[in-house]
C-alpha cells in the first residue's frame, strides 16, 4: 500500500504498568479501505493495542504515527442509563452535533433508520449493536476502531454484522480496526489479521494465521480446522460447526 494510504502505524509499540507490560513490541498498520482485525485470548492485549493506536495512553514504549485526526471509536462496553426515556435519535446527537441527513444516511447504512424515534431499551442486541455502528460512520471517519462490535447478538447476528461492517468499509473507504473474539466468523470481512497473547504470536491474512502453529496453540486443532471452511470461495455462510445455512444471495 502506498504510504499516502496509511492512517496510522504502530512500530514495537507497548505499555509497561505496575512493572507488568499489558503488551509489548506490537507492529500493526492500518490503510484506507482495509479491515485489520486484533484476536487472541481475553487479557492478551486486544483493547489496549487499540487504545495505543488512538493515542489514549501516554507514556507508551516504541512508537505510534497517526495520520488522520477524523477517528470514530466504538469501545465495548457503553454506559447508559436505561431507566432514561432516549430516542435512536437523541441518542446520535448526544455527544455530537449531526445534521438530520446525515444521521438518517447513518441509519439507514446500518439497516435501522426505521427505529430512528424508538427508545434504546426497547432494542434487540443487534439492533443495538447497529445504531452503535450508525453513531460511530454518522461523520463519516476515515478510521472506525470497534472493540467487540457483536455482543449480546446471536450466531446469525454477528454474520450479518460483520457483513455490514465489510459493507461500511467498502461504502464510505475507511480503515478498520477491529477487534474479535472469534476468526471463524470474522475471517470472511477481514484483510489482514494481528493475534495477540501480549505481544505479536502471529500475522497476515486470515487462513495464513489459521494455519499458523501460534493460533493453533492458543485455540485449539478444531478451531484451525473450522477456519480451513473458508480456505475456498463459496456463495453461501457456514453455521458455528461449519455446516452449510444458507446460501448468499
Amino acid at each position: 500500500m502506498s504510504e499516502n494510504n496509511i492512517l496510522v502505524k504502530l512500530s514495537n509499540a507497548g505499555i509497561l504498568k505496575n512493572n507488568k507490560w499489558l503488551v509489548r513490541d506490537v507492529d500493526l498498520e492500518i490503510n484506507k479501505g482495509q479491515i485489520v482485525t486484533l484476536i487472541g485470548p481475553n487479557g492478551s492485549g486486544k483493547t489496549t493495542t487499540a487504545k495505543i493506536a488512538l493515542g489514549l495512553y501516554k507514556n507508551i514504549e516504541g512508537k505510534v504515527e497517526r495520520f488522520t485526526k477524523n477517528i470514530s471509536y466504538v469501545p465495548q462496553k457503553v454506559s447508559i442509563d436505561w431507566t432514561l426515556p432516549l430516542r435512536v435519535v437523541d441518542f446520535m446527537v448526544l455527544t455530537q452535533d449531526l445534521r438530520l441527513k446525515d444521521i438518517a444516511y447513518a441509519l439507514n447504512l446500518t439497516g435501522v433508520e426505521h427505529l430512528t424515534n424508538s427508545n434504546l431499551r426497547d432494542l434487540s442486541g443487534g439492533e443495538f449493536q447497529r445504531v452503535l455502528l450508525a453513531r460511530a460512520i454518522a461523520k463519516k471517519p476515515e478510521l472506525l476502531v470497534l472493540d467487540e462490535p457483536v455482543q449480546g447478538v446471536d450466531f446469525n447476528g454477528e454474520v450479518a454484522l460483520y457483513s455490514l461492517i465489510k459493507k461500511i468499509s467498502e461504502i464510505i473507504k475507511c480503515g478498520i480496526l477491529l477487534i474479535s473474539h472469534d476468526l471463524h466468523v470474522v475471517m470472511s470481512a477481514t484483510d489482514y489479521v494481528v493475534c495477540l497473547n501480549g505481544h505479536v504470536c502471529c500475522s497476515g491474512t486470515p487462513i495464513d494465521v489459521a494455519k499458523s502453529n501460534h493460533y493453533r496453540e492458543l485455540f485449539g486443532e478444531k478451531s484451525a480446522q473450522l477456519l480451513s471452511i473458508y480456505e475456498h470461495n463459496h456463495d453461501h455462510v457456514h453455521s458455528s460447526d461449519g455446516n452449510i445455512m444458507e446460501e448468499v444471495k
